[in-house]
């Protein structure tokens, strides 16, 4: 597993950003990890967090793309974020783009805001993590609506790698739905093999069996057994 992602994995927990116990979901379900990407709330954490998308992104996009795209309101901070730390670390200067829930009639008008998007710019997504979908569905419309606009991806910071809609992954559902890639900077099978050995980790032996026992439920098909 590549250092930044080791990091990044770490970085989560010091920042309360994931944690482990017993959750309820919006979908019901019953998981022993919660990730709540709202707890970034400093300077420094966003600093590193755009550190983090930024080599993310890098690794599977690399600097050829124009925008870096995130829908509101969490996506938000997220492209401002990697946007600069695109500059810091590669010296390219990516734009950065989100939407408006409700367009504005005056002054700054309409559903964008940030850069316009133009003919030919190829567009990277950002978010902080994807469960059903429901985000791109909203997304894909409104940039499409922007022109001949290519969609290299979509990033997101953790695949809980659980069913979507379907028997698959929602990230695996977004590649065949919108013909577009979908990657994650660590997914909860480089979390599992990252903390189980550590002697400090939160992940106690209790834990490891009920995380286990989660993906015998709700894993999604394309990784069954990768818990075990």
């Amino acid at each position: 597993m590549e250092n930044y992602k080791q990091e990044f994995i770490q970085f989560m927990l010091e920042s309360s950003v994931l944690k482990f116990g017993s959750f309820t979901l919006k979908s019901g379900r019953q998981s022993p990890f919660f990730m709540n990407a709202g707890a970034y709330v400093t300077g420094s954490q966003l600093r590193r967090l755009g550190a983090f998308y930024a080599q993310a992104i890098y690794e599977h996009y690399g600097c050829d793309f124009d925008v870096l795209f995130g829908p509101a309101y969490k996506g938000i901070p997220l492209a401002v974020a990697a946007a600069m730390a695109f500059s810091e670390l590669y010296g390219v200067d990516v734009r950065y783009c989100s939407n408006r829930k409700e367009a504005k009639d005056h002054g700054d008008a309409g559903i964008l805001l940030g850069s316009p998007i133009r003919d030919g710019d190829r567009v990277v997504i950002i978010e902080d993590v994807t469960t059903s979908g429901k985000s791109i569905e909203e997304t894909f419309p409104i940039l499409q609506a922007q022109g001949d606009v290519t969609i290299l991806g979509l990033m997101v910071s953790l695949d809980r790698m659980e069913r979507g809609k379907g028997t698959k992954s929602a990230l695996a559902e977004i590649r065949e739905t919108y013909g577009f890639d979908a990657q994650a900077i660590v997914t909860m099978a480089d979390v599992y093999s990252c903390l189980k050995e550590r002697t400090d980790s939160p992940l106690t032996p209790e834990l490891q069996k009920a995380v286990c026992d989660y993906y015998e439920a709700y894993g999604a098909e394309e990784y069954r057994g990768i818990f075990r």
